[in-house]
């Protein structure tokens, strides 16, 4: 079923730590792409992000927002980044058909987790 509303996707968004470890890179050629998670063409060029080894500078991990959110729903995306930007974690927010991505530097990424499992059970984030 497709959540609209911001409250309840964010309480249903369940949200899970993905395995892989993944960078955002630059492409000129969308061969390069072949092993991408998703990309994105940009006026700059083309922005990838695709496998890479455990611990390399700029690694992200990826978080799913298991909710089938609607693409016209208001308000998941505000509540994840401001919960993670609380406690000083960036992140990259994808948004696909069927659910939001998160994506967090590799070191935070058990702490987001945690972060994110208390918003979605309406505790508090401390």
């Amino acid at each position: 079923m497709v959540v609209r509303d911001g409250a309840e996707m964010v309480r249903q968004m369940s949200p899970r730590l993905c395995d892989g470890v993944y960078g955002f890179v630059a492409a000129t050629d969308l061969a390069v792409a072949e092993d991408a998670l998703g990309w994105f063409r940009e006026e700059e060029g083309v922005s990838v992000i695709r496998p890479v080894p455990a611990g390399t500078p700029d690694a992200m991990r990826q978080i799913t927002l298991d909710v089938h959110s609607a693409l016209d729903g208001v308000g998941l995306t505000a509540a994840v980044s401001t919960a993670l930007a609380a406690v000083n974690i960036p992140c990259n927010m994808v948004a696909a058909l069927h659910h939001d991505h998160v994506f967090v530097p590799e070191a935070d990424a058990p702490r987001a987790l945690q972060i994110l499992q208390q918003l979605s059970a309406g505790e508090d984030q401390t």
